[in-house]
């Protein structure tokens, strides 16, 4: 790729600014709380292909190891809003035996994170701002002892890429011209696939056939 443009959705971005929390996601939503990130191959002509051809199944990825293929309630629903919103931009379904321009494919990312956790540190002593002298002790200090914890996270992450197979052939590569992805809470939730998919296209505009 020559170059790459990256559009993030400033939604939660301006969530977690105007928050003066601990927690600032705890005040968050679940819409609110989802980040659309969209990539871009800049070279490339998306209003020259016509025709595209999506995945029947969705790859599962934890911990960038490919555990298999699935197709659950949620990978259909997903599969079905990218065939109606390409097709809306003016693309033409085909089956992948009549050379697609493009090719779509979709995964689920899980990875799972540990990590441990010092408590005094991570609040801050913020009891330290009560003069001690409201307990009765004038002209005394705060101790705290230390403790640790440990925790796992695992997030979730839809991923939709977009190959070039129209030059393919005469490149000997197949290239990926448009990425979308979407993290944050209730991601792999049926009823908000719909929602994913027009996210991540109301912020590609270029993405769309000239046919």
């Amino acid at each position: 790729m020559k170059s790459i443009l990256l559009t993030i959705s400033a939604a939660a971005v301006m969530g977690l600014l105007g928050s003066c929390t601990k927690e600032p996601l705890n005040n968050l939503t679940e819409d609110e709380s989802r980040i659309y990130i969209t990539n871009r191959d800049s070279s490339a002509n998306f209003s020259s292909y016509t025709t595209f051809s999506i995945v029947d199944s969705v790859s599962v990825i934890s911990n960038n190891r490919l555990e298999g293929k699935d197709i659950t309630a949620y990978d259909a629903a997903v599969i079905d809003a990218l065939k109606t919103r390409l097709q809306q931009q003016g693309y033409t379904l085909v089956s992948k035996s009549q050379s697609p321009d493009i090719g779509i494919n979709v995964s689920r990312i899980y990875n799972t994170y540990s990590g441990i956790v010092s408590y005094p540190d991570y609040w801050g002593s913020y009891y330290g701002y009560w003069d001690p002298f409201y307990w009765g002790y004038p002209g005394y200090g705060y101790g705290f002892p230390t403790w640790y914890g440990s925790y796992q996270i695992t997030e979730g992450a839809l991923s939709i890429d977009a190959l070039d197979l129209k030059d393919a052939g005469a490149e000997k590569q197949i290239k990926g011209v448009w990425m979308g992805l979407v993290r944050g809470s209730g991601v792999f939730r049926t009823q908000n696939a719909a929602n994913h998919i027009k996210s991540l296209f109301d912020q590609s505009t270029y993405f769309k056939s000239g046919q």
